[in-house]
């Protein structure tokens, strides 16, 4: 399922949709370019799911925790080539009795815990985004699309906008 968000508001709006569909437990991976606005997803998701703090890039210190509704942990790899045992001891916490969304999971090399939803980001124009979700459950993207748009603005990247079942 793909769309095409044209501000930093319309893709915390999808962040948001899918914030609708997650549960502590559920891991989100979170990949795109630099600046492709993978923060930006995550902060809608984040206000969806409770938190009120500010939501900022985890680049620097790896993780953040936030509270909410539910616990929500925000991570980026960029900095990581694979896991040591010790360094996957200091990531495991985040994932434990929370939504994890990790970015620049390609760094974990396989040593995440399976993911529920996996997004790309990319750029596609000067302000646009495309935005890319997956999920082993076609359920559970069809609820995602339903939030995001009720009237079919945003498309499928398969141009069917029926209802799967």
């Amino acid at each position: 399922m793909e769309w095409e968000t044209a501000s930093p508001e319309e893709t915390e709006a999808v962040g948001a949709a899918l914030a609708h569909e997650l549960a502590p437990g559920d891991v989100v991976t979170v990949s795109g370019e630099l600046g492709s606005g993978k923060t930006t997803l995550v902060r809608g998701a984040c206000r969806a799911l409770g938190v009120e703090t500010p939501v900022t890039s985890p680049t620097y210190t790896i993780g953040n925790r936030y509270p909410g509704r539910v616990p929500v942990s925000h991570l980026d790899l960029y900095r990581f080539q694979g896991f040591s045992a010790a360094e996957w001891g200091d990531l495991e916490p985040y994932f434990d009795g929370a939504v994890a969304f990790v970015e620049w999971p390609e760094a974990a090399a396989g040593d995440l815990p399976p993911a529920s939803f996996a997004l790309t980001l990319r750029h596609s124009a000067e302000s646009r985004r495309r935005v890319s979700l997956a999920a082993a459950e076609p359920a559970l993207l069809e609820r995602v699309r339903r939030r995001v748009d009720p009237g079919s603005r945003y498309g499928d990247d398969d141009g069917d906008d029926s209802a799967r079942t």
